[in-house]
């Protein structure tokens, strides 16, 4: 239940974080809310490789390291995107750094959840 609460508290820091560097008066620019489909597309390459896999035993694995390949490109987009905004002067440096804050914590998080709820032996996926 602590671990829960903890993981939603980091998701809503986080996300206030996203929400500052948007909607701030000095920043007033919406471009930074283009990371949330990050967010959403990061855990997916690793659940599907957890049910494609049965083998946990096997000290290398192609479509695991495929998996955490991509995720790692999709984690470096989201970080890299607000960036580029930054640069092409689409957003102010200031919510460029509030969005790259929010990163850190929402993808703290996401790793969190999987670090707290992906390693138990009972835990389905099908409940999700």
């Amino acid at each position: 239940l602590v671990a829960l609460i903890s993981l939603s508290f980091g998701g809503a820091v986080g996300l206030m974080f996203l929400m500052l560097g948007c909607a701030l008066p000095q920043y007033n620019q919406y471009w930074p809310l283009f990371v949330l489909f990050f967010y959403i597309l990061s855990p997916i390459p690793y659940c599907i490789a957890r049910r494609l896999v049965d083998d946990t035993d096997a000290a290398s694995n192609a479509c695991k390291e495929l998996a955490i390949f991509l995720t790692t490109g999709i984690v470096v987009s989201a970080f890299g995107l607000p960036i580029v905004f930054a640069r092409a002067e689409l957003i102010y440096w200031g919510a460029c750094a509030l969005v790259l804050t929010g990163n850190t914590v929402i993808f703290a998080t996401i790793l969190g959840f999987f670090l707290v709820f992906g390693s138990n032996d009972d835990f389905s996926w099908q409940q999700w």
